[in-house]
């Protein structure tokens, strides 16, 4: 996408997941990428992968001086930043009665406060360039799964920042995008759980109905079409939300020896 290169763009999250498509696909169309994301054996192999194009920047984004050091990093290197996506997020099932506070407060901080400290860090170099925003939101907004009420409410919190701020930074011309993204193939959230996790949440939502409302999961590469489509826009346009869902009918993988 012509429009797209010789763009700077920043992804949290970015070493594994719907975050390395997001790269992949930035870095195909021309864009280099600092690339935000926790020590991980995928991290190691960004640079490897993407070479010059990427700026791998060990960071945790729930931590707003490690947040502000990598972004600081970024112009340093890059010169400058036109696009942000914050896209890193904490996505764990558990029922709510017996959350323990580490897993509350790691959903706030992450999903929530790693936003805030991502923008805010972000808004004076987006200024010098007209820059983008793009906050990666959850179809669970508007239908908020069993075990995951929490994770629904910090994507919303995120939508709500969203909004605000994109009158905010309109004076600015600094635009302001969620891309709220249905259910994805091969996501990276679900290799953390245990056995009982997994049976627990993908039996209950099989019983619930949401399996079958969120549908055969549509392909990271696909979601990461969307992101280009929103961000090679013309200037004097802009996206507020973009909804993009599976089209197929089904259920995600994981349902699926329950649903059958």
């Amino acid at each position: 996408m012509e429009r797209l290169a010789g763009k700077v763009a920043v992804v949290t999250g970015a070493s594994k997941g719907m975050g390395r498509h997001f790269v992949a696909a930035l870095v195909a169309s021309g864009v280099k990428v600092a690339c935000l994301a926790r020590p991980s054996n995928e991290f190691d192999t960004l640079a490897a992968e993407f070479g010059d194009a990427v700026l791998p920047i060990a960071c945790d984004v729930a931590a707003s001086e490690a947040v502000n050091a990598a972004v600081a990093r970024a112009v340093l290197h890059f010169g400058r930043i036109d696009v942000v996506v914050a896209n890193a997020a904490v996505y764990h099932p558990f029922a709510f009665e017996t959350g323990s506070d580490d897993m509350i407060r790691n959903h706030v901080d992450i999903n929530i406060l790693g936003v805030s400290w991502l923008i805010r860090a972000a808004i004076p170099h987006l200024r010098a360039t007209k820059g983008q925003i793009v906050a990666i939101s959850s179809e669970s907004v508007n239908m908020p799964f069993p075990m995951l009420a929490l994770y629904a409410a910090t994507k919303a919190a995120v939508e709500t920042l969203c909004h605000g701020l994109r009158d905010e930074l309109r004076s600015d011309d600094i635009r302001i995008t969620i891309l709220r993204s249905g259910s994805v193939k091969g996501g990276s959230g679900g290799k953390s759980w245990s056995q009982e996790t997994v049976a627990a949440f993908y039996k209950k939502i099989v019983e619930t109905g949401h399996a079958s409302m969120t549908g055969e999961g549509a392909t990271p590469e696909s979601m990461a079409q969307a992101l280009l489509s929103v961000i090679g826009l013309p200037a004097d346009i802009g996206v507020d939300l973009i909804e993009v869902r599976a089209a197929q009918v089904g259920v995600p993988e994981g349902a699926k020896a329950v649903a059958s």
